[in-house]
Order: structure tokens, then sequence, then C-alpha cells
């Protein structure tokens, strides 16, 4: 069976490697093209063959869009899935109009791009209703936005009763590691190889300073002594005074109370 060909086009070193390194075993799918240069990538592409792009919007030297509409131009253009950071209806509806087969908002979990190529590989481009992919992707976004807004609500509304200042690192990163483990709960059990490194990527920073910073932020929780507005968040006696739970622990448990109270 022959190889899907993969180009990441991503200025984020980070984020090329996680993308490569889930593939690099994968008997269907071939990493052709590694690349975070906007004046380039186009090119880069073209030459390399490749079947299908994840392309981010925030390039260096030239946009994501204008790479995305220089692709578009070949006669057999590549299927191209837009993976950034910028969420909104303007960059929604450019990329969607210029022929970008998806949007993908991040951090996401690389496991579930497997199924995002597998869905635009499996469409003609002829057989696409350009507008109907335009609305649905908007709405999915806009969804998944108010809910993500609730859900951040909840998730400071807990770190205040329990302790945790929002002024420190620990906070968003801590904020960010929780709504990621309810939008898939098994990267909990991936903490270090892919819930970390995609945080870290999303805020510029290392795994190992997220860590760092989760841990120091549960730390002030429990240094502070509120011990029993922490149990009463979840409703039992889950710590005592010396029991501090691992990073893993803290995320699954806040993460689980948001899933059954459906947020």
């Amino acid at each position: 069976m022959k190889k899907l060909k993969i180009a990441i086009i991503d200025d984020s070193q980070q984020m090329k490697k996680n993308i490569e390194e889930h593939y690099e075993n994968n008997s269907n799918y071939d990493v052709v093209l590694l690349s975070g240069d906007g004046a380039t990538a186009a090119e880069d592409i073209k030459k390399s063959g490749a079947d299908v792009v994840l392309l981010d919007l925030v390039l260096p030297n030239r946009d994501g869009l204008a790479v995305l509409g220089e692709i578009m131009s070949e006669i057999n253009p590549p299927k191209v899935i837009i993976t950034t950071a910028l969420v909104g209806d303007t960059f929604i509806h450019k990329a969607m109009q210029l022929g970008a087969s998806d949007y993908v908002v991040k951090p996401f979990d690389i496991t579930l791009m497997d199924k995002k190529i597998e869905q635009v590989m499996s469409v003609e481009r002829e057989d696409v209703n350009k507008q109907n992919m335009v609305d649905k992707v908007v709405e999915h976004y806009a969804t998944k936005t108010t809910k993500n807004r609730n859900l951040d609500e909840r998730i400071s509304n807990i770190f205040i009763t329990v302790g945790i200042p929002a002024h420190i690192k620990g906070y968003q990163f801590l904020r960010e590691a929780i709504k990621m483990a309810v939008d898939s709960p098994d990267i909990v059990n991936s903490i270090t190889k892919k819930l970390y490194p995609n945080i870290a990527e999303k805020f510029d920073t290392s795994p190992s300073k997220v860590e760092r910073a989760i841990r120091h932020a549960i730390e002030v929780a429990w240094n502070r002594g509120k011990i029993e507005n922490i149990n009463s968040v979840f409703g039992l006696q889950v710590y005592g005074t010396n029991e501090k739970p691992t990073n893993g622990e803290f995320i699954a448990l806040v993460a689980d109370k948001m899933i059954i109270e459906g947020c």
C-alpha cells in the first residue's frame, strides 16, 4: 500500500517534532517535508510531492494564507489542513474559500489528525460544496468558543476556591491542561509526551517549564491550607493536608468534574 505523503509547514519546532514523531513509525504515512519558512513553503511543497499539507497561518516571511493561495493555484494541488491558534470567522472563511479542506485549532491531540487526514483524502474536491463546508467549520468553532468560554469560567471558579492565584504562570498552563483533558480524556495518560508539549507549543515555552509551573500552582493551593475548600469542590474527602496530588491526578480530577457537569 502506497504511503500518504505529508508536508508540515509550521514555525513551531515543537509542533513539527510532535507531528513527525507521531508519524515516523506509521506504515500508512510518510513525512516528506518539515518547514517553517513561508517564503519557500509553496515551492518546497511542490517539490516534495506531498498528498496533504498541515499548514500554520502564522509563518515568518510570508503568512499562511498567502502560501495557501499559491498552493491552490497549482493544477493538482494537495489537500491542505490549516493548523493554527487563530480562531475567528474571518480566518476560517478566508482559508476555506482559498481551498483549505479543513481548519484545526491548536492545541489539538495529534491522534485526532489521523481521522482528519482520512476524511479530507476521501472527499473529491469537485464534490465539495465550499459554502456548506465554510458554514460547517464556522459553526463548529463558534459553538466550541462558547463552550470553552463557559469551561474557562468554571475552571477559574475552582481555582479561586482552592487558592490558585491568577498571576502565576501555572494558572494558565493548568487551565489549558484541564481543557485538553476534557476534550480528550486519554491525554492524561500521555502527560509528558503529549499534554505538556502541546501546552508548551501554544505558550512558546518548554514542556519542562510547563510541568514545573503546574506543579508550583498545585503546591501554592496546598500551602495556603485550603484543604476544606478543595474537598468541598469535589464533594468528598479527597485529600488531607499532607496529601498533594500529582499534576496528572489534579488535572484528571478537575476534568472529570467538568465532564460530569456537562461543561
